[in-house]
């Protein structure tokens, strides 16, 4: 008994589904093994329901799909309201009860069969007509923690809001870390001065790097250096600027196409702010120092004042109410809340901080009024997991389903890439392959819906995991190093050398795969440091690795002058052991979202073997072209003999091949469907679903 999720004969349409679509699963039997009956169990929020299948009419399906056997089919529609579908099959044989279920690793794709009932196949159903927007879809992203990335020429003499405060005299020292007793007194006291004027200044500098949008951490006033516990937010920190500053930057930015996103922290508050003024460092009557305090409903107080609920534990941090109708109309409803005013004066989006923390309604009166002010803004989810099938505090949460986020931090996406170049995974150790990678891959294509799978935010580093070049480079774990063992660490070759050359092999992944690529600051520059606070060092100006930044460059390029590798479809043709190849195609003159787009194809080929190149005989032959150009060697031309390349990447090197040296507009909505011949080479459960489609087409064409 076969099933493959990610196969149309299977399962179409692919994917996650808008709300009604009807939904078809198959089931294939060898011809030794005919069921009694077989059904599809279904389950949606708490109901659960029997579909029984029926054989399917395979006159019109190509026998090679088939393969032999039979095939029982089963349509329904999918609910009208958001949620998640899950579904498994039931088979009655010769009195044996058996059930197909998903694999153990939940990623889709090919199943098990099994004497008891496991694991579900997953669909996501989204709101009909949810849309992402167009330009975030199309960017490059760079994150800034504006203290540790460039001090502008500024007349500003604001100290530190706190006064224990260790202010940097050399840009190029560590920071520092006091741990006032653990996670929960942690100082975070220590700064350098870096500011909002300093982006300006290095906005030509985000350009070369292709970048169209910046996001920044917290700029609000607050005594960290990292500004998560936020003091007031109508205020840009005075170390940071004013609001003039804020403008100007935005506007700036603008002029040369970049945005600029903000983070929201909203589940908690700074224990020293003006809301809950536990210092008493504000004028104001905050929620500590009385019951009477118009900020008293937004807290969580046990018993007042000292006993409150607080973020982790850390009693800096209070955590808030975000559905108390006060707090509410300040963040976010009121006609000059928090989000809406931040917008007005330049930002054009919002990443909210610890997602999952926030209530599900008040993340989508959020977005509803984010976007009555700017239907363009874009709102992105702090989520460590895949967020279409997240649970946080006993509940399914739908921040994926078209009422809450455009995107999401992409960390499984990390995960993944830093599994494979390392051979192993970075959690268990186990031997991880192209295999692996394409099925993490696969499985966050089939849950999230296509709008926001092309708007994921693929991130290789951030501020709260380790610099990936030093992981990269397998550093000693640093739970096996002593603070000062730590700090010092810099990779020696060759750990170096391996490092650099494999984040490059990142980023390539990061510009060519679909989603937003995220680049945090430094990263280009070839920083290294473990965790916080080594993670985030200032940004090494006059020290930078030239070699790494026009490397990126090189990719931002590539990327800004290929929309195929922005919005087009993709597929793996090949993914074993240490070589990965995808492509990604605009065939027809139109992207995946139907936006009028020149047509090209890209084939980018991964080895991640450290030790030897690798040689791959790649058929081009549903290309119909007799040469191809090298990206990365100057779109250097490549013959094609009969429709096969023969190619060798080397150790941890990379080939993008495009069939077009520049984008090719002018061939309307015409499509091609005769480059998309079937590969007879390739077996049905290699092919992604719109390769499939393509298949099809060119059948019925003849």
């Amino acid at each position: 008994m076969y099933h493959d999720s990610h196969n149309l004969l299977f399962r179409s349409p692919f994917g996650a589904v808008e709300t009604g679509t009807p939904v078809t699963l198959r089931l294939k039997f060898d011809e030794t093994a005919k069921p009694d009956s077989v059904f599809v169990r279904l389950w949606h929020g708490d109901s659960e329901s029997l579909v029984q299948m029926q054989p399917a009419d395979v006159s019109q399906m190509a026998s090679a799909e088939i393969g032999g056997g039979c095939l029982y089919e089963a349509t329904f529609s999918a609910p009208k309201t958001p949620g998640l579908v899950w579904y498994s099959f039931r088979i009655h044989q010769g009195g044996r009860t058996l059930y197909y279920c998903n694999n153990p690793q939940r990623t889709g794709g090919t199943g098990r069969l099994l004497d008891h009932l496991a694991d579900s196949y997953q669909i996501t159903v989204y709101e009909r007509g949810f849309t992402t927007p167009e330009w975030f879809r199309d960017a490059i992203v760079y994150q800034i923690m504006v203290d540790r990335f460039h001090k502008g020429n500024s007349e500003s003499s604001a100290k530190p809001h706190r006064d224990d405060a260790v202010v940097h005299q050399n840009w190029n020292e560590l920071p520092c870390y006091k741990d006032g007793g653990g996670f929960a007194r942690r100082l975070c006291n220590d700064f350098f001065g870096g500011n909002l004027r300093g982006i300006r200044e290095k906005l030509p500098y985000l350009r070369s790097l292709g970048v169209k949008a910046i996001y920044l951490n917290p700029i609000f006033e607050a005594s960290s250096n990292h500004k998560y516990d936020t003091g007031d937010y109508m205020r840009i920190d005075p170390m940071f600027g004013d609001l003039e500053d804020f403008t100007k930057l935005c506007s700036e930015a603008r002029s040369m196409g970049i945005a600029v996103i903000l983070d929201g922290v909203f589940s908690h508050t700074g224990s020293d702010s003006v809301y809950f003024n536990k210092d008493g460092r504000y004028p104001s009557l905050g929620a500590y120092q009385s019951v009477n305090s118009p900020y008293y409903s937004w807290y969580r107080f046990r018993k007042h004042p000292n006993d409150y609920e607080c973020w982790w534990g850390v009693d800096t941090l209070p955590n808030v109410n975000e559905l108390d109708p006060s707090y509410q109309k300040f963040i976010v409803t009121g006609e000059d809340s928090v989000t809406k005013r931040w917008l007005r004066l330049g930002a054009k989006g919002w990443r909210l901080d610890v997602a999952d923390e926030l209530p599900d309604a008040f993340i989508e009166t959020l977005r509803a009024g984010t976007k009555s002010t700017d239907p363009d803004s874009v709102l992105i989810g702090e989520v460590w997991e895949d967020a279409s099938n997240k649970e946080s505090y006993g509940a399914q949460r739908g921040f994926v389903w078209g009422r809450q986020f455009d995107s999401i931090m992409n960390y499984p996406f990390r995960e993944l890439t830093l599994s494979f170049l390392l051979g192993r995974s970075t959690k268990s150790g186990s031997p991880f392959d192209a295999n692996e990678l394409h099925k993490g891959l696969m499985s966050l294509y089939e849950n999230y819906p296509r709008p926001v799978f092309y708007s994921l935010l693929n991130l290789i580093g951030s501020h709260d995991v380790a610099r990936a070049k030093t992981i990269l480079g397998e550093a000693p774990p640093e739970e096996c190093l002593p603070l000062e063992q730590r700090a010092a660490y810099t990779a020696r070759p060759p750990r170096n050398e391996i490092g650099k050359r494999r984040l490059k092999l990142a980023a390539l992944l990061q510009m060519t795969f679909p989603g937003v690529p995220c680049i945090y600051y430094g990263d280009e520059a070839g920083l290294e440091g473990y965790k916080d606070p080594l993670n985030r060092c200032t940004y090494p100006w006059g020290r930078e690795d030239a070699e790494l930044i026009e490397w990126y460059r090189l990719l931002a390029q590539i990327r800004n002058g290929h929309a195929c590798l922005r919005t087009g479809e993709w597929f793996s043709p090949y993914h074993e052991g240490p070589l990965y190849v995808l492509g990604r195609q605009i065939s027809d003159g139109t992207d995946v979202f139907g936006r009028e787009r020149a047509n090209n194809t890209a084939v980018i080929c991964v080895n991640r073997d450290p030790d030897r190149g690798h040689s791959l005989r790649l058929d081009l032959r549903w290309l119909e072209c007799e040469r191809v150009f090298d990206a990365l060697a100057g779109y250097s031309e490549v013959a094609v003999r009969d429709g096969f390349l023969d190619v060798h990447v080397p150790a941890l090197g990379a080939i993008i091949l495009l069939k077009h040296k520049s984008d090719q507009f002018g061939s309307g909505s015409k499509r091609d469907v005769s480059c998309w011949r079937p590969r007879v080479d390739l077996c049905a459960s290699c092919r992604l679903a719109e390769h499939q489609v393509k298949c099809d087409m060119a059948r019925v064409a003849g």
